[in-house]
């Protein structure tokens, strides 16, 4: 089984909240406020239209293709595994989001997700509270 793998780095910030109960997002915004709940990083090195041709085709591709979501900040790591699907447009040029749900539009990444914002550890969501913190954020689609 042969994969495909894009690396992002972002970084933290004091707004991030990681409560919402369906979906997370990463910006290559800078700011955000409290508002943002999903939001759980900040200053990404790329948005949902930076991603590669090979990766984009394989999510799309392989309609059911598992997808991988590494979150590492400092020595604390979580897995998220979600799915790809044909409808994934990848054409938002800031976020990248993952959602619990079936719903697709262009900042979505992958669907069916096993988790949401509020689901990461709390341990996890304290270093991404942290401005000085560097995130990297590990996207992996798995090719049958």
């Amino acid at each position: 089984m042969e994969s495909v793998s894009e690396v992002i780095d972002a970084r933290g910030h004091e707004n991030i909240q990681s409560t919402h109960e369906t979906t997370f997002e990463i910006t290559k915004e800078a700011v955000i406020t409290r508002r943002g709940d999903c939001i759980i990083a900040v200053s990404a090195t790329r948005g949902a239209a930076d991603l590669s041709p090979n990766f984009k085709d394989a999510a799309v591709k392989r309609g059911d293709a598992q997808i991988t979501i590494t979150v590492e900040a400092g020595n604390v790591r979580e897995v998220v595994r979600a799915r790809g699907s044909p409808r994934l447009l990848f054409t938002h040029p800031m976020d990248l989001v993952v959602r619990k749900s079936d719903y697709v539009c262009g900042r979505t990444i992958a669907i069916r997700a096993n988790k949401a914002a509020k689901d990461l550890s709390r341990r996890l969501v304290e270093k991404l509270r942290d401005p000085h913190q560097k995130i990297r954020i590990t996207l992996t689609v798995e090719e049958t």
